[in-house]
């Protein structure tokens, strides 16, 4: 049982997800501290408040924390862009330059003329309906 827990343990994929979550999750805070330090000061200086993250307004004794959404509003856009411009679109590029070279092989079958079969395209004869094939 231990022998079956290291090999899964040490595939590869499973180790590329936890590398990438430990990643993620420290970019993660990177960009939170960003926002909080950086950009939020910025937007409360505009808007004449001190302390943004606390910025709330109240509708019938209720209070609205709008400054700590907006603070995660902002963090997330910009991991979405992070990942948007840095792994989706270089991945799609990637793909799509790797389909457009499979696509310039040449084919290794052809039709049979007679019954339209997939044959190979070396073949002199069909095996399906043993018509004679020109070269």
């Amino acid at each position: 049982m231990f022998k079956e827990f290291k090999k899964f343990i040490l595939r590869g994929n499973v180790v590329d997800l936890a590398v990438g979550v430990v990643i993620g999750a420290a970019f993660n805070s990177v960009i939170q501290a960003m926002v909080k330090d950086m950009i939020t000061p910025v937007i409360s200086a505009i808007g004449g408040t001190k302390h943004f993250a606390n910025a709330a307004f109240t509708v019938h004794g209720s209070q609205f924390l709008y400054g700590d959404f907006l603070n995660a509003l902002i963090s997330f856009l910009v991991v979405a862009a992070v990942v948007f411009f840095f792994v989706v679109q270089p991945i799609n590029k990637l793909t799509a330059l790797a389909m457009r070279s499979k696509g310039t092989e040449e084919p290794d079958t052809k039709k049979c003329d007679y019954c339209i079969s997939e044959i190979p395209k070396d073949a002199t004869k069909c095996k399906f309906c043993t018509a004679d094939l020109k070269k």
